[in-house]
């Protein structure tokens, strides 16, 4: 079975929020969003308020470990990763668990390394990489089939943001 991304960016965090909005008013779980962003961004709004177990915020948008605000905070797996070359981001969704893994973790693989193990082909992922470096943001949603594609597309594009692109790749069965 083959799954299918959808990726953009965007240039502010208040147009991610439209976008994730609208995104799940048209039917995408918050599960099959993602976000990876600027740590710097999230300061006031996610930095000091992951390492409380507070539940202060966005109630509902509860995370392991702490809350964050706003509508990043429903996403699944707030975490802050580190990728050598980029520094500090905060990773939200499916695409935390993808890029907290091994690709990232070596120095020589670094972000453009995890996102090309996410399917995108080199070139866009450098793309990404140098986007994400000068303070924007990347936008993932996983799509089903190819009316949820364009649907997605269809929200990026409407929204204004920049660089979108469809990647697909086989899903490994579980042992």
């Amino acid at each position: 079975m083959n799954k299918t991304a959808v990726f953009c960016i965007t240039k502010t965090r208040t147009q991610t929020e439209v976008i994730i909005d609208r995104l799940h008013r048209a039917g995408f779980p918050y599960s099959e969003i993602s976000v990876l962003m600027p740590e710097t961004d999230s300061i006031h709004d996610i930095g000091h308020v992951k390492a409380s177990k507070a539940p202060e915020g966005t109630a509902t948008g509860a995370a392991t470990g702490g809350v964050a605000g706003g509508l990043v905070g429903l996403l699944a797996g707030i975490g802050a990763i580190a990728i050598p070359g980029v520094g500090p981001l905060v990773a939200a969704g499916p695409i935390m668990a993808a890029l907290s893994g091994a690709a990232v973790g070596a120095a020589a693989g670094g972000l453009v390394g995890g996102l090309i193990g996410l399917g995108i082909p080199e070139i866009e992922a450098k793309i990404y990489e140098e986007k994400l470096r000068t303070g924007n943001y990347l936008i993932s949603v996983h799509a089903h089939n190819s009316e949820e594609i364009t649907r997605v597309k269809e929200i990026f594009e409407s929204e204004k943001a920049e660089d979108i692109s469809t990647t697909s790749q086989a899903e490994v069965p579980a042992n």
